[in-house]
């Protein structure tokens, strides 16, 4: 759109050649612009998925009650940073920092302890882990065991996207390929004995909170996914075998039509990328479901009760985009872990924005706007091309090698 035009109109959609039935379609359907799921919130809403994660197991686990009590549908753990890079708390280069961005588990006991009274049968888990991933899933396998509820009845996700740390956070314990061989083995073995198991989320969100745009955001995170179909191909696994198990994790940021526009973008661009590179049989293979949580960069010191404005605009985004699950930040989280009462506010946000403003009562609602239109057609187009240059430079990890070659020959 040209910067002196002051709205968006029917000529900024046919100048983008937009085909409703292409380009739209109908709700859970292929391309998927307008959600994976035919009914969408009509028919399940969101799950409301509270991340949390402190200080010591029992800790932790009294948080997780106080929320389940509160009408949480899903708990998400944070885990320390020792623990994040497979570190024992008594290392001594733990020092510092145990139990302090997360909560610390060193042993099968402490998960016993983080997950006490939480009927792992019933509750989605999601585990904000990466390159230890299949450590902390095979302690929590035990736990299931131990109870004796079946592997088959688990519900939850590992995030196990080791690429974005290489990029965002710095988390990894092994190279890239290493590492993506750990991926890939989670994928079969999950594949096989716990198959309702979200074996991976493909994560934006810490990308965007490092400083990246809303197309960047794609474009890297849709670039790391297909680098794991990729190896998960060449390993000899089947496409709609673990493909229909992929999930995504994006930011919810501040500019409203953008994040929401973003959403749809992404759905659309994947299901077309996988399509046109690997032909899936099975449409869940292509249709892209995703996790939201509000921007932690946007939050305020001062002035916190206004975080809590922000929080609901940027998790009506997340809605108004389709996600499947969300968690709303604290208005606190810029000082220090939420307090009890901060944790209910978040989670009671989500509660009015289902129960109140009747958005989930309309699948898509802002399907056919013209700026969201051509704000999702231009997303799409803008981060195909950042994965094509990608592509170019060998994948997510050779391009990563190729720029510190870069770096070292320039330095």
């Amino acid at each position: 759109m040209d910067d002196d035009k002051p709205f968006f109109d029917e000529g900024d959609l046919a100048v983008r050649a937009f085909d409703p039935a292409t380009d739209l379609g109908v709700p859970g359907a292929y391309p998927f612009t307008r959600g994976p799921q035919a009914s969408m919130y009509r028919g399940k809403l969101w799950t409301m998925r509270q991340y949390a994660g402190f200080s010591t197991a029992a800790e932790s686990n009294r948080r997780y009650r106080y929320l389940l009590e509160r009408g949480t549908t899903g708990l998400s753990i944070a885990f320390d940073l020792p623990t994040q890079i497979g570190m024992d708390s008594d290392d001594p280069r733990a020092r510092g920092e145990v139990g302090k961005v997360g909560v610390a588990i060193d042993s099968v006991a402490d998960m016993e302890t983080l997950l006490d009274q939480i009927p792992l049968d019933r509750v989605s888990i999601s585990m904000t882990i990466n390159a230890p991933a299949s450590i902390l899933l095979a302690m929590l396998l035990v736990v299931a065991e131990r109870r004796s509820i079946a592997w088959e009845k688990l519900n939850g996700t590992i995030q196990n996207d080791v690429l974005k740390e290489y990029v965002a956070r710095g988390t990894y314990i092994f190279p890239p390929v290493p590492s993506l061989r750990i991926v890939t083995d989670i994928f079969e073995f999950c594949a096989k004995e716990v198959p309702r198991w979200n074996t991976i989320s493909v994560s934006g969100y810490h990308i965007r909170e490092a400083g990246s745009t809303a197309v960047q955001e794609v474009a890297f995170t849709l670039a790391n996914g297909l680098q794991y179909v990729k190896a998960a191909i060449e390993r000899g696994l089947d496409v709609d075998v673990f493909a229909p198990r992929m999930s995504f994790f994006f930011n919810a940021h501040n500019d409203f039509l953008e994040e929401v526009a973003k959403y749809r973008a992404a759905r659309k661009l994947w299901a077309r990328l996988m399509t046109e590179r690997y032909a899936p049989q099975d449409p869940r293979s292509v249709a892209l479901r995703f996790h939201a949580q509000t921007a932690g960069s946007t939050l305020t010191a001062q002035q916190p009760e206004n975080n809590v404005v922000r929080v609901a605009y940027q998790a009506m985004a997340a809605i108004l985009g389709g996600c499947q699950s969300l968690h709303t930040n604290s208005r606190d989280e810029a000082l220090a872990l939420p307090t009890e009462e901060s944790a209910k506010i978040a989670l009671r946000t989500q509660q009015i924005l289902a129960h109140e403003t009747g958005i989930p009562e309309t699948v898509d609602p802002l399907a056919g706007s013209y700026a969201v239109e051509s704000m999702t057609l231009d997303i799409e187009r803008e981060a195909r091309e950042l994965i094509e240059k990608i592509d170019g430079m060998g994948g997510a990890p050779r391009s990563r090698r190729s720029n510190r070659r870069r770096e070292s020959s320039s330095a």
